[in-house]
């Protein structure tokens, strides 16, 4: 008999079979593949999700080895979404990954995200962000979302009628409190993007409420996450 690769995962509390079933009948869309969308991406496939759709318009280089773990020195030049989508065809097979090599826009964001259960925002501009939430909002999908600047994440779930609109109504400081903008740590990359793939997994399969109404901030160097309750935050 063909060994279970899930039987750990189904063995949880308010999981189970059903819980399965639900990833792998669900369809994802995860828009950027870059720090936050190779981790997000790798465990949600590695989860058992059944449909994975990337979009991402950029090519891999060098700079991104450090955080973006899907990729390795022999990726460099290719697309993001053709090198992603390789590399989790042999970690999830059964997982069907759709790429658009593409960058998401106002006039392509709705057509390109209907039809997906979930959207997972690991863009790193804000008009992207926007750009997504935007059309999340419009579609009625739920969206998890994540940053990283710096020393510092953060990740929420927009649900129920909550927006990132609501959340930050003008484009906040580039720094979040840092001098070192230009800076990213890569495992607190994998951090906040692994965050993002368990909210995602925890609203696919109605194993809890998730993190909508409230923010986690992470500051890597005290390892600490913190808590706060988000203007506009609706709970699902």
């Amino acid at each position: 008999m063909e060994a279970d690769a899930f039987v750990r995962q189904r063995a949880l509390p308010g999981f189970g079979a059903a819980g399965q079933a639900a990833l792998g009948s669900a369809r994802v869309a995860v828009v950027g593949v870059g720090g936050l969308g190779c981790p997000a991406a790798l465990y949600l496939a590695a989860a058992g999700v059944g449909s994975l759709t990337l979009i991402d318009s950029d090519r891999v280089s060098v700079t991104n080895l450090h955080r973006q773990v899907l990729f390795g020195p022999s990726d460099v030049g290719d697309a993001k979404v053709t090198a992603a989508a390789r590399a989790l065809g042999h970690v999830a097979p059964s997982t069907v990954v759709s790429i658009v090599d593409a960058r998401l826009t106002d006039a392509t964001a709705s057509s390109l995200l209907a039809g997906h259960d979930l959207i997972l925002d690991c863009t790193d501009t804000w008009p992207s962000r926007l750009t997504v939430d935007d059309a999340a909002a419009g579609l009625g999908v739920p969206l998890v979302w994540g940053a990283v600047q710096g020393w510092y994440g953060q990740v929420t779930v927009f649900a129920g009628g909550g927006r990132l609109r609501d959340v930050f109504p003008e484009e906040p400081a580039p720094d979040f409190g840092v001098c070192d903008a230009g800076g990213v740590l890569g495992p607190l990359c994998g951090q906040v993007g692994a965050a993002m793939a368990s909210q995602a997994v925890v609203l696919l399969t109605g194993a809890g409420p998730g993190l909508a109404g409230t923010l986690q901030v992470l500051d890597a160097r005290d390892g600490a996450w913190r808590s706060l309750p988000l203007a506009g935050g609706v709970r699902a």
